[in-house]
């Protein structure tokens, strides 16, 4: 239920802004919309991929890199967004969809097809050094979208801002949570699980509604 509440905000949020992209006065807005859709997808394989889904079953931890490809792609989505925000350079819907679909399938056939992507949880040991420098580099990548958040502050309503930093400040909170647990089903991992859904909760404030 928390992964499916993302899954559906990060949807919601493509649609909003796509159908409204004549009207949004932040052309990076649809570009954010869009990013969030394919967020999404990568999203929706990891909770597919979990064991108790029984739908992949030659590997127990997918869910894992499929967290860790996701959260890269959304963290570094939120920190171009804020850079770009309010500048005059400018590209087209369709080299969006594109990029971010290349993106998202390199993602996926790396962790189903190909199987290149790093290892992040080890049954018994708990989280590889990947994974958890990978939630810290993660954290830094958000920290910095914070301060170009209000280094571009006259771009946002004052409550929006307000909103939008709430949301980043909880998702590094979650990151954090996330290189503490040993069990998938662990106290720190549900609290992780438990912040998303209050982050994404703030981001249908400051943009759906």
């Amino acid at each position: 239920v928390a992964e499916v509440f993302s899954i559906v905000i990060a949807c919601a949020v493509f649609m909003i802004s796509w159908n409204s992209r004549k009207q949004i006065g932040n052309f990076y807005l649809v570009h954010l919309g869009i990013a969030y859709l394919f967020i999404g997808i990568i999203d929706l394989f990891h909770t597919l991929s979990y064991v108790g889904m029984n739908i992949f079953t030659d590997y127990d931890y997918y869910a894992n890199q499929l967290w860790i490809g996701a959260r890269y792609l959304e963290s570094l989505t939120l920190l171009a967004f804020f850079i770009l925000s309010g500048s005059k350079i400018r590209f087209s819907f369709i080299s969006v969809y594109v990029f971010y679909a290349f993106v998202s399938m390199g993602i996926l056939f790396s962790v189903f097809y190909w199987k290149i992507f790093p290892i992040c949880f080890v049954e018994g040991q708990g989280l590889t050094t990947f994974k958890i420098v990978s939630e810290y580099i993660i954290s830094g990548i958000l920290l910095l979208s914070l301060f170009f958040l209000y280094k571009k502050k006259e771009q946002f309503d004052g409550y929006i801002r307000k909103l939008l930093t709430w949301t980043i400040l909880l998702t590094i909170l979650g990151e954090l949570a996330f290189t503490f647990y040993i069990s998938n089903y662990g106290f720190s991992n549900l609290v992780g699980h438990y912040l998303k859904i209050a982050s994404f909760y703030l981001v249908y404030k400051a943009i759906i509604e």
